[in-house]
């Protein structure tokens, strides 16, 4: 069965979950036999379902199942797919021109972006922004400007952080497996500290857990050799790790009395998606620097970093770029979804799901001793997978569940250092029924693989 998606039209989608065939069904694996031939074996595909259309809280396939979202395109598509303001804005400035590289005859769509990142971001202070493609340039280009600032090379992780496959990135990533396995040696000068993980560290409130981080950093570093220190608020890949209360405070009380950088790595917290702009903002901190990109631009590739203009100005004339950084189509889809966010008043609908999901996986929770925790913030929420009686990690049992939600059209992710947690990042778009039928479906798989 083939789908028109201009037929069924994105954001008009019928908002339900229609299973037709087996999942995936026959459309969808004759593409996949092409995607096998046709593309490596490295790049691997969580779900074989292929997309025709989506909008609001669905994805419809090419054999016409209409699966619910709960990925989101790993926490892009915040604002839905083929929303109306960001269709709308990337229509009209490709009808204009779509590329002209802003290094050489410039436009004002990057202006655009970058003064609204420096206006919303954390921080009164004067701020500026560079814009490139992707999480990973983002994260790279923010050590680079630390370093040039510093003068200083050391830079700082932490346990279970997930920043990139770039080079540099992937010695900053924790997870070996599939990240890093095989694609070394690594960019030096990369230390890692141990996380604040509540579940996992023995219940070691914020402040405590920030002075073994610094007590590793001071002795295996040392802070005159350190340019900065890149932290993800909230750990995306690595589970979704919440820090204690406390943590992130006092991470940023010794890095500014050490003249140390403080990057936030917002690129799958930022844009509402916890329910503040950004997730730092719920401890009330302002970083340095701060990398976005995900939820930017609607599902185009764009990336920022932002920061304080005395950090940002370190880098020459030239040191800083890319040819396709801030694309105007991108830079157009940007400003629309910030435009969404405030018009559809999107940070107190992320609470909104959060609240809802929260609810209903923690009474999933009492009455089934395999979830360890549920832990989150807005619509960026984990359940954490064990073995009953404790906290081994139950990587299958996590494997399964997304296995047989998706079997049902549910469409849930899996992330952790140890592949047992399953993440809820639904688009804001997503209807309060259709999000309430998902945990209907979850709840049965579980009782299902009791």
């Amino acid at each position: 069965m083939t789908i028109d998606p201009v037929a069924v039209g994105g954001p008009g989608l019928p908002q339900r979950r229609r299973v037709l065939t087996e999942i995936p069904g026959p459309a969808s694996l004759a593409l996949h036999a092409r995607k096998t031939e046709a593309v490596p074996a490295g790049i691997g595909t969580t779900l074989p379902v292929y997309v025709a259309a989506a909008g609001g809280g669905v994805l419809l396939d090419v054999d016409g199942n209409s699966l619910i979202d709960l990925g989101s395109g790993i926490a892009v598509v915040t604002v839905g797919n083929s929303a109306p303001r960001v269709v709308d804005a990337v229509t009209s400035q490709a009808a204009a021109f779509t590329h002209t590289c802003f290094m050489v005859t410039p436009y004002a769509g990057y202006v655009e972006v970058a003064e609204a990142l420096n206006r919303i971001t954390p921080g009164d202070h004067a701020k500026q922004t560079v814009l490139f493609n992707s999480g990973a340039e983002a994260v790279e280009n923010a050590v680079k400007i630390a370093r040039a600032h510093t003068g200083r090379n050391a830079v700082v992780v932490f346990d279970h952080a997930y920043h990139g496959r770039t080079n540099l990135t992937m010695a900053m990533t924790a997870k070996n497996m599939p990240y890093k396995q095989g694609f070394g040696p690594f960019a030096p000068e990369v230390y890692r500290a141990p996380m604040s993980y509540p579940f996992r560290d023995g219940g070691a409130d914020g402040p405590a857990a920030a002075q073994r981080a610094i007590d590793v950093i001071e002795k295996q570093v040392g802070a005159a050799n350190l340019a900065a220190v890149v932290i993800e608020p909230i750990q995306g890949e690595g589970g979704f790790v919440v820090p204690a209360p406390g943590f992130l405070p006092a991470l940023v009380a010794w890095c500014r009395a050490n003249d140390v950088v403080f990057v936030a790595d917002e690129v799958q917290t930022g844009f509402a998606r916890t329910g503040t702009m950004f997730a730092i903002e719920h401890e009330g901190l302002v970083p340095d620097l701060i990398a976005t990109a995900k939820g930017i631009a609607g599902g185009l590739p764009l990336s920022a970093v932002t920061g304080r203009a005395a950090i940002m100005n370190a880098a020459h004339v030239g040191g800083l770029g890319g040819t396709y950084g801030g694309n105007p189509l991108a830079c157009a889809a940007a400003l629309a979804v910030l435009g969404t966010i405030e018009a559809d008043e999107l940070l107190e609908r992320a609470r909104s799901i959060g609240e809802m999901l929260i609810e209903r996986l923690t009474a999933l929770q009492r009455d089934d001793p395999r979830i360890g925790e549920v832990r989150g913030r807005g619509a960026m929420v984990a359940i954490e997978l064990v073995h009953p009686g404790g906290t081994e990690p139950d990587a299958e049992l996590a494997k399964a569940v997304a296995a047989a939600a998706a079997a049902q059209g549910v469409v849930v992710l899996t992330c952790g250092t140890y592949g047992n947690v399953l993440r809820l990042l639904p688009p804001l778009a997503i209807p309060d029924a259709l999000l309430a039928e998902a945990c209907d479906v979850l709840a049965d798989v579980f009782t299902a693989l009791s």
